[in-house]
């Protein structure tokens, strides 16, 4: 249960940070109240803080982000890619458009998510991209911020696991597990309602022992009046493998399908 200050703390932090007039007040007065936390209440101060479920879905319905990153090698190199990621957003995240664009130094080739179905452009021509690189390209869709935001549309589960604090600050542990068992656990701060890290399990092509994978997420900004981490960090079984910078992000834009079809499937149709 949280202490009643910090219950009145959060309402007044929903409805002064989130910059959105059309807070439900019975949902305020609830934070204020001194009743047991549950993963839902939980869930939804995070949809909440985050912009709102109906703003978010009408906001973020397409996009664009650009960036930089720097990954870290298997043998402890330090990589430099420019990257740009467009979305359209399906009525479920598995009819979720998704397309990566990547400059690396001696290389620029894309990976494209639609129908299911992940492949490779490299100057137009497809490719089958390597294994372990579709895991990874799907990891980013399939335990991200959006599996907690889109939770209710998506039909998956939530689970309240208790609290933690590192560093002083105070978290909610909440699980989130989707439809096909895939389960990321989010660390919540209980003053912001912020998403502060994520973690959750995968097992590498080929091999037996599962990897350990955890985001964390800072930086938080404004963007078309919803919140964005500008900066997130990964870390595989304790040690870095990647620091992700958001340069720019532009959401609700008009998108052509064509940018998530593969040029074969195109020429085959009639």
């Amino acid at each position: 249960m949280l202490p009643r200050y910090r219950q009145v703390a959060l309402a007044a932090f929903l409805l002064a940070c989130t910059g959105l007039s059309s807070v439900p007040v019975a949902f305020a007065r609830q934070k204020a109240e001194a009743k047991p936390v549950t993963a839902e209440q939980v869930a939804e101060t995070v949809i909440l803080v985050f912009g709102q479920r109906e703003r978010l879905s009408q906001i973020r319905r397409s996009g664009v982000e650009r960036g930089q990153l720097v990954r870290t090698t298997d043998d402890g190199r330090a990589e430099n890619i420019s990257y740009e990621r467009s979305f359209k957003r399906g009525e479920t995240i598995e009819k979720d458009k998704i397309r990566l664009d990547q400059k690396k130094p001696t290389l620029e080739y894309s990976l494209i998510l639609n129908d299911g179905h992940v492949w490779g452009l490299v100057k137009g021509t497809p490719f089958t991209p390597r294994q372990e690189d579709v895991a990874d390209f799907l990891a980013e869709s399939q335990h991200s911020l959006d599996i907690l935001l889109r939770y209710k549309e998506n039909g998956a589960t939530l689970n309240l696991a208790g609290k933690d604090k590192q560093k002083g600050i105070e978290m909610w542990i909440l699980e989130v597990t989707d439809k096909n068992k895939l389960r990321t656990r989010y660390y919540v701060s209980t003053k912001s309602g912020k998403v502060l890290a994520l973690e959750y399990e995968d097992t590498a092509p080929g091999d037996t022992k599962p990897v350990k994978f955890r985001r964390t997420f800072h930086d938080y900004q404004v963007v078309q009046g919803t919140s964005v981490p500008k900066r997130t960090v990964l870390f595989e079984n304790d040690r870095q493998v990647e620091d992700a910078q958001i340069l720019s992000v532009v959401y609700g834009i008009k998108m052509d399908d064509a940018l998530f079809k593969n040029p074969e499937a195109a020429a085959a149709q009639p």
